[in-house]
């Protein structure tokens, strides 16, 4: 594996491996890499020629009380576990390089970024674009690869792709979880051993929201209410928000239509400590 810093090295590293039936394939983290990541890494090996990872802590992304600061960090242990994947390369930008000091240019993905996370975080989604599109112009790749657990991310960087016309496909890998249905993050770690155990209320209230709808359930609001019920068992935290979409536009749904696809989708505090989860279904 690679490890390079500076972006003209990683696109001279690159131009050999752009012909050939197999192209490349990216996977954009912010490190402190765990079984969700590697298996995105696994489904970009099997579908490319080389896959590169990149690993870059966005500040853009964070709010000003938001938890940058805090993210956890650890690259030997990051490029050890990439090196078991057989990653060809890894892009670490160095933060000064990245965003120079005259830096002043944003993007922006307007209605998609509003609702869900964007009530709360209003400026995130702009600084996950400008990141996203910075990371594609310097890697080039033809398939950049996404988890679906950040799904409003995955449903941003799809629109703004195609609004762009930048030449690349955008797939979205499952979400992997741990034995109590918690969904893999980085920031799991950061949980107390009591938020860790009520953490897993998230998943149980989004495995009854899929229990509703399959029960013939049409109606959002009892189907937000019977979540909140399962919610209730966390004693630590506090709910961020709680919201069934359409999964196309992320406006929230009153009736469920058949053969519409909606997003269930929750966010909640643990402190200082955000976790998100999301599942998504076919109403029949």
């Amino acid at each position: 594996m690679k490890v390079l810093q500076d972006s003209k090295a990683l696109r001279t590293a690159l131009s050999d491996f752009r012909k050939g039936d197999k192209g490349i394939g990216f996977v954009p983290t912010m490190g402190y890499l765990h079984e969700g990541h590697l298996s995105i890494v696994r489904q970009a090996k099997k579908e490319n020629r080389v896959v590169i990872v990149s690993i870059f802590v966005n500040p853009l992304q964070f709010g000003p009380k938001e938890d940058f600061w805090r993210y956890p960090r650890n690259l030997v242990r990051d490029k050890a576990l990439l090196e078991r994947e057989k990653t060809d390369f890894l892009f670490v930008p160095a933060l000064k390089q990245f965003y120079g000091p005259d830096f002043q240019t944003v993007v922006s993905v307007k209605a998609l970024s509003q609702p869900l996370c964007g009530i709360t975080r209003p400026a995130h989604f702009t600084g996950v674009c400008t990141v996203v599109l910075k990371l594609l112009n310097n890697v080039m790749p033809d398939t950049l690869y996404l988890g679906q657990k950040d799904y409003q991310q995955f449903r941003v960087i799809e629109q703004l792709v195609k609004d762009l016309d930048f030449p690349v496909k955008v797939r979205m890998a499952p979400i992997v979880r741990e034995r109590d249905g918690l969904a893999m993050s980085s920031r799991n770690v950061l949980l107390s051993s009591i938020e860790r155990e009520e953490a897993a209320f998230l998943y149980r209230a989004l495995q009854k929201a899929e229990a509703f709808v399959r029960a013939g359930a049409r109606d959002a609001a009892k189907i937000k209410k019977m979540m909140r019920e399962e919610l209730k068992f966390i004693r630590h935290g506090r709910e961020d928000y709680l919201e069934i979409a359409d999964a196309a536009t992320l406006e929230s749904v009153v009736k469920l239509r058949s053969g519409t696809k909606i997003l269930a989708a929750l966010a909640v505090f643990f402190g200082k400590t955000r976790l998100i989860d999301n599942t998504l279904m076919t109403v029949e």
